[in-house]
């Protein structure tokens, strides 16, 4: 048996071994939108599209057209940004743009996801792809990918993490190459410089005329229209209860650090004084208002932020602070008219400002509708600065556009950050649990000294493995994870994929560590869902007097190999499909029973039932004879570095109290415990120290209690001695 086991770790070696040097097929060159363009028709993207056009040599987009009017562009997005999954392979979704830079729709063309290919029902997937149609690329370019909400589909959380985050950064990027929706690339241009001539003085009217000053102006008529469009109820009934007529803002704004503008408005002395204001890099514009409301408002005040108006540049946006601001006395231009707010905002160096590119003044409106709640419009006041005021442009070289390797790790790594982040309670619970359980372990004595308190702290425990760790954060681990880091292993290993979902990394992690204490049982005894799921089934049925099966030892002995060539045949199909052996992997039920909660096509629920059905009269029926995982984890298990589990040299011969009572019968009737097939449940460390069951510990007893009746009887003895009685 020993030399059986001995040839089966070194073929499981070899497998890996001739996995890990497998090499990965090199990426095409030519983009994937050649691929997948005939595949997809354009009416997918926009029902009054009729054709593509040819895919751009410089970026690798395709027009898509309406007869001969375009719509927009379709793109792939494993061409911009790197896409790929918890499979190891790329995922790739075709995504169409409009001019404006919003979303046409998005299509899964192509993936090897497991739970998308087998567990994930296609309306979903529909459902996940729709959701991007209007989808703002600028929006999400100013607020760094996170300006829309993103529903998860169960069981599929990193499949669409991953999914999100390639639509919305290959869509940024190509936004700004093609320049869609005002986006620019920073890359693509040469920055145009503020030309340095001062001799441009000129009036107020004239500045106002040629577009050096930019106004915005609404009256108490047009403020009220636009509240009452919101269709707010409260906003509507509180009108501004002026004339129509009353101005409620006029605001003025220029880019006063160009210096022939800033010269014109300010003045020699101010100008001078803003140029020592100002340090390298920085830019400054002045703003003007005058009406029923303020610009500043009064929160700066309390926070040192100006919270009603911020300045936006393509996907940049610059909140002013106190520190920025400069009041002003006087506007020094000719037939310049009389504000009752004059002020001077500084736009820092690092805040990417370019003064040579349209940019706009965003001012936030609000109207209170109850004691502390208001509602809020905004209005833009764009600026484009005359060229007269800017330096010849050099000529721009051609760019193309390319998946950035530095660029697309730092944006994966950024994601899975943001998902821990978000994920600190649900890894705290998970790492309470881990202390409980390495507690458990180390201290095994005080624990199973009273069996009625262990029963209910494990079926405690089990709960919450199955209620928290499996149905609510599908934190189920699968042998289809393993073949997933075989598959990263092939195509070239990155931690990425794998740290998009914290709880699953966190378990991998300890049931790694475990094994070297412990071997399988730490896991597929206390943190597998589906096994807590068998566990606590069997014991309702135990209550409701289900009879309970056991197998003759050699029937049951000869059914343990199932698992292990089970688990071998997968990794034999792994090494030439690895979407093959995933589609076979669904002889695990966890997807079914746990990550979907049965929420599938009526096969998958059926085997699933059947799996649970048969553990109600054998307990862990699939632990003990199908689990592929657990086969998985039992081989490297055997590496352990100690033996927790106290035994009496009485076990097994005669006693057999341990190895009767065992409930997935891991006992030898030797009295060896095989640590392949142990679910380190403890139930025999209870029983270790039970003086009503095992022979050593009721001996002991019997022996304590006899010295008891002796010390007794002598006592009584001894008292009669020295108190007779007459």
């Amino acid at each position: 048996m020993g030399q059986i086991r001995i040839a089966l770790s070194g073929l499981v070696m070899l497998a890996l071994l001739v996995l890990i040097a497998t090499p990965a097929n090199a990426q095409a060159t030519r983009p994937f939108l050649e691929q997948f363009l005939p595949k997809v028709e354009a009416q997918i993207f926009a029902a009054q599209a009729t054709r593509y056009g040819d895919i751009q040599a410089d970026v690798p987009v395709a027009p898509i057209f309406n007869g001969d009017d375009l719509l927009g562009y379709v793109f792939i997005t494993s061409d911009f940004v790197g896409t790929t999954g918890y499979s190891g392979k790329p995922i790739h979704v075709m995504v169409a743009i409009g001019l404006d830079g919003k979303l046409l729709g998005a299509e899964l063309v192509k993936h090897s996801e497991p739970i998308v290919l087998i567990g994930i029902p296609e309306s979903k997937v529909k459902k996940l792809t729709a959701s991007y149609r209007g989808l703002d690329i600028v929006a999400e370019a100013a607020m760094g990918g996170s300006a829309h909400d993103l529903e998860i589909i169960s069981g599929a959380t990193v499949t669409v993490m991953i999914i999100d985050d390639s639509v919305v950064r290959s869509a940024i990027k190509v936004a700004r190459a093609l320049g869609l929706g005002g986006l620019v690339n920073a890359d693509k241009t040469i920055k145009r410089e503020l030309s340095p001539d001062e001799g441009m003085i000129s009036d107020w009217q004239t500045m106002s005329g040629d577009g050096s000053i930019r106004r915005l102006t609404l009256d108490v008529g047009q403020i009220n229209e636009e509240f009452d469009a919101t269709g707010d109820p409260r906003a509507i009934k509180r009108p501004i209860d002026k004339e129509p007529e009353t101005t409620y803002i006029d605001m003025h704004t220029a880019l006063v650090s160009a210096p022939s503008i800033g010269l014109s408005l300010l003045g020699e002395a101010e100008y001078t004084n803003l140029k020592s204001w100002l340090k390298e890099g920085e830019n400054a514009i002045l703003i003007a208002g005058r009406g029923l409301y303020s610009y500043k408002g009064s929160g700066y005040v309390r926070g040192g932020i100006f919270d009603r108006i911020q300045l936006i540049q393509g996907d940049i946006s610059v909140r002013f602070h106190d520190k920025d601001q400069r009041r002003l006395g006087q506007i020094a231009a000719e037939d310049a008219p009389s504000f009752t707010e004059l002020d001077l905002f500084k736009i820092p160096a690092d805040s990417e400002f370019d003064p040579a590119k349209p940019w706009r003044l965003q001012l936030l409106s609000h109207r209170q509708v109850g004691p502390v709640e208001k509602t809020f419009l905004t209005f833009d006041l764009g600026y484009k600065l005359p060229e007269r005021y800017l330096a010849p442009l050099p000529d721009v070289a051609p760019v193309a556009i390319a998946v950035d390797a530095n660029d697309d790790q730092a944006a994966r790594a950024a994601l899975w950050k943001r998902i821990w982040n978000d994920k600190q309670f649900e890894i705290g619970v998970l790492g309470v649990m881990l202390a409980v359980l390495t507690a458990t372990f180390f201290f095994q004595k005080q624990f199973t000294r009273n069996a009625r308190f262990f029963y209910w702290f494990r079926m405690s425990f089990l709960v919450v493995t199955l209620v928290f760790l499996g149905w609510s954060q599908n934190a189920q681990l699968s042998i289809v994870n393993l073949m997933a880091l075989g598959a990263s292993l092939q195509s070239g290993f990155s931690w990425d994929a794998f740290l998009l979902d914290p709880l699953v990394f966190i378990l991998w992690f300890s049931v790694a560590t475990a094994l070297l204490f412990w071997g399988r049982g730490a896991f597929c005894g206390w943190l597998c869902p589906f096994g807590a799921l068998q566990e606590i089934s069997n014991q309702i049925a135990r209550f409701f007097k289900v009879p309970q099966w056991e197998l003759p030892w050699g029937l049951h002995e000869r059914l343990w190999p199932l698992k292990y060539m089970i688990f071998l045949g997968l990794f034999g199909l792994s090494l030439v499909s690895i979407p093959m052996a995933e589609q076979y992997a669904e002889i695990e039920p966890f997807k079914t029973a746990i990550i979907l909660k049965f929420d599938r096509a009526w096969p998958f629920v059926v085997f699933a039932t059947v799996i649970l059905g048969a553990g109600l009269f054998i307990e862990r029926f699939y632990c003990r004879y199908l689990c592929p995982l657990g086969a998985a984890l039992a081989i490297p298990g055997r590496i352990r570095m100690f033996d927790w589990l106290n035994r009496y040299k009485e076990c097994g011969n005669p006693c057999q109290t341990c190895a009767n009572e065992c409930f997935v019968q891991a006992i030898h009737p030797n009295g060896q415990i095989n640590p392949n097939e142990c679910l380190s449940c403890l139930h025999c460390q209870v029983l270790y120290q039970d003086d009503q069951k095992c022979p050593v510990c009721i001996k002991k007893r019997k022996g304590r209690e006899r010295r008891s009746a002796s010390d007794a009887a002598s006592k009584a003895a001894m008292e009669a001695l020295l108190n007779p009685k007459f």
